[in-house]
């Protein structure tokens, strides 16, 4: 879905969104207030300068405005792997935006994230994971890494992996792989709108992915081994 056709879809009562080098920063109007929005576009590899723009735009809402919503709209192929940006210590730049967005948190704001695009590793890690509730559109792709590289890594062979990747959720891409997780709520289809403030509307629970990752099939064990680990019982 093209960004305007997004943005309108979203907040058919007005935004006021800017877009430089990829990063979106604004506001916009919903039937229950105000929301600061931030987030990537075009497939953005997030580098030092672009976690310190996201940065800079959530410190002002929560300066300004404690209790705003904060919605993370999310296109970004990943972070970027310039040298420029690794040897200016992007993870510290990528943990300053996390922090950020915990201090929002903390201070009241809801955070909600929709996937309209791509969201692989780091890029979507310092910020559109950080939500209190993740949402996709249908067509979002979601990843880590690809089965080949995670041959490479795991050093398994490939055909085991795309075996395993058939029957369990965890070794395949793909958004529905990830509803099916826990780390996906819920795909939006529709009255984008209305998704949206029904998000907003719904109470922050904490972490309940390995628990819903259990109840949908797509994660059997995670939740019954952290339980057991805060029960001192592994």
């Amino acid at each position: 879905m093209p960004l305007q056709t997004l943005l309108d879809a979203l907040f058919p009562h007005g935004h006021a969104i800017a877009v430089n080098d990829s990063v979106l920063t604004g506001s916009a109007a919903t039937e229950d207030g105000k929301v600061t929005v931030i987030g990537t576009a075009d497939k953005l590899e997030v580098g030092v300068d672009h976690a310190l723009a996201l940065a800079e735009t959530v410190l002002a809402s929560t300066g300004a405005h404690p209790q705003r919503p904060i919605v993370m709209l999310v296109d970004t192929s990943g972070q970027r792997l310039a040298r420029r940006d690794e040897l200016l210590g992007i993870n510290g730049y990528f943990a300053h935006l996390a922090q950020t967005l915990d201090l929002a948190r903390r201070r009241g704001a809801r955070l909600i994230t929709l996937v309209y695009g791509e969201s692989v590793s780091g890029g979507f890690l310092s910020f559109g994971l950080m939500a209190d509730h993740i949402h996709a559109l249908p067509d979002a792709q979601v990843r880590v890494m690809d089965l080949r590289a995670m041959a490479r890594v795991t050093k398994q062979p490939l055909e085991k992996l795309q075996a395993l990747s058939q029957t369990s959720p965890v070794f395949a891409p793909g958004v529905e792989n990830y509803v099916a997780m826990g780390a996906v709520d819920s795909l939006w289809e529709g009255d984008l709108s209305q998704h949206l403030l029904q998000a907003l509307r719904t109470p922050a629970e904490g972490d309940l992915r390995a628990a819903r990752g259990a109840q949908r099939g797509g994660r059997a064990l995670a939740a019954g081994v952290s339980t057991a680990v805060a029960h001192g019982d592994a």
